[in-house]
């Protein structure tokens, strides 16, 4: 087995690995604590994607273990990850060198559409909620051809 394959998954265990079940353990500590049930939901929703991110570095942990060669372990997420850290540095440009004063962002998908904000559910109004945060507006045209949803952040707060 490949020694730097090895080492590489021992850092990932002994460093990432451990601070992502601690920041778990912190999360649910606010859970118990937490009297606002808004406030409670959202902190859920992260501790579920904690939970979602330690599950993959175990994995990848595991699969560096292993003696099959490297590749990827779930393709969309890859590509959700990749397409983030598209987004990610796009706005960091933006922040650095444009100089503009504000961001419009659309994401438009051919899904089978019926996004909106719904009793009970917290993803897009959370959204809307952080959108409102900054001063943006924010726009959602569902059917059944998709979703396009586009937002527009002023920069000069």
């Amino acid at each position: 087995m490949n020694n730097e394959r090895v080492t590489l998954a021992q850092e990932l265990h002994d460093g990432i690995a451990q601070d992502l079940v601690a920041l778990g353990f912190s999360i649910d500590q606010a859970i118990a604590q937490c009297q606002d049930l808004d406030l409670k939901n959202s902190l859920r929703q992260i501790r579920f994607t904690t939970t979602a991110l330690i599950e993959k570095v175990r994995a990848e942990m595991h699969q560096l273990r292993g003696a099959q060669p490297l590749q990827s372990m779930n393709t969309s997420m890859d590509t959700m990850h990749e397409t983030l850290r598209i987004v990610q540095e796009l706005l960091r440009n933006i922040k650095q060198h444009s100089g503009a004063s504000q961001v419009q962002i659309q994401i438009q998908d051919d899904g089978s559409g019926g996004a909106g904000l719904k009793e009970g559910s917290y993803g897009l109004r959370g959204i809307q909620e952080r959108v409102e945060k900054l001063n943006g507006e924010i726009s959602i045209d569902s059917n059944s051809q998709g979703t396009k949803i586009g937002v527009t952040i002023p920069l000069d707060r």
